[in-house]
């Protein structure tokens, strides 16, 4: 790390001046990320600093993040649900974009906004729906460096919120596990991490078989030979489960029940709009009847290649590790 000793009088001065006092801290020409003794720092100076690592009782959120410390990620990654029946060979369908039920704001923990315009095109680049992408420290695939919203295109790209950019996260360029998850499928990580940059999208292609992923049967391995996350997480938990406490296909059942448009309680009436109990994404919940989404919860439960003796109480766990 290099300084000038001209620039620190000046500041120096600068802040006598001002009667303020000088804390200790690092003044370098650009940034960088460094790893020393187990503890990844990253320090720069430029604006307000959006990361903070720690590592057993040290912490690290120093300075600023300078606003060139950005990377450019290209991930691909296909949903289970929309993909059961396609409407195109290879295409996810995209009923919640043609039903206008995708809303503007993310359902994910940014509440980023998108123009409602991206919702207008069709064809293999149209919207399926929201998705969420996660850098994990390439030292603690616990530990989060930077995470958004992003949009899902049928042929599955994940692109900015204009529609068709690639994403763009705040993070030094440096190695990363990259993270996938959707509010009703289970998420995926990275087996390895991954070198990203600044300057050119890397691709992280999560529909590719070969691509290997953190923990086993990550995805769903569909008819097509291509790979995709597991659909049946409605309770929003680390699992999925067909029977059993805390369900998922019960809060399938509670939902319809409940559903003020229920008017007789019954349990095959279809719920409509932009539902977590809509397993494969066509706009339309159902517990029982010809085509209901707890099937599909069963089906992954009892065809899971770990559910060895194909017992419907059998959990599937999430393998992306927990944050901490």
């Amino acid at each position: 790390m290099k300084t000038k000793g001209s620039f620190l009088t000046a500041l120096f001065i600068s802040f006598l001046c001002s009667a303020q006092s000088i804390e200790k801290f690092s003044i370098d020409s650009g940034g960088t990320n460094t790893t020393s003794g187990g503890i990844n720092i990253l320090y720069t100076i430029g604006e307000v600093n959006v990361q903070e690592l720690n590592t057993g009782n040290i912490k690290i959120s120093e300075g600023f993040i300078n606003s060139n410390m950005k990377i450019k990620i290209d991930p691909k990654l296909f949903l289970q649900g929309p993909l059961l029946n396609p409407v195109s060979a290879g295409l996810m369908n995209d009923d919640l974009r043609q039903n206008a039920y995708i809303p503007t704001t993310s359902p994910y923990p940014d509440a980023a906004t998108c123009n409602a315009s991206v919702f207008n095109v069709v064809g293999s680049n149209a919207i399926v729906d929201w998705v969420w992408i996660e850098l994990r420290a390439a030292n603690d695939n616990q530990k989060l460096i930077n995470a958004k919203s992003a949009l899902l295109q049928r042929d599955g790209d994940v692109v900015a919120l204009d529609g068709f950019s690639n994403v763009i996260m705040t993070a030094a360029p440096t190695t990363y596990y990259v993270v996938v998850k959707h509010r009703n499928h289970l998420g995926a990580m990275s087996a390895a991490t991954i070198a990203l940059n600044e300057t050119s999208p890397t691709v992280v292609d999560f529909t590719n078989s070969g691509f290997s992923t953190y923990g086993l049967n990550a995805q769903v391995v569909l008819g097509s030979g291509v790979t995709a996350l597991w659909t049946g997480n409605t309770n929003n938990t680390n699992y999925i489960r067909f029977s059993g406490a805390n369900n998922d296909s019960n809060a399938i059942k509670d939902y319809i029940l409940s559903d003020p448009a229920n008017g007789f309680g019954s349990v095959t009436f279809s719920s409509t709009g932009y539902l977590n109990t809509d397993l494969n994404l066509n706009g339309i919940a159902k517990f029982s009847g010809s085509g209901n989404d707890s099937n599909l919860i069963k089906d992954n439960v009892l065809a899971h290649p770990s559910n060895g003796f194909g017992t419907p109480t059998f959990t599937i766990q999430a393998t992306v590790p927990p944050q901490n």
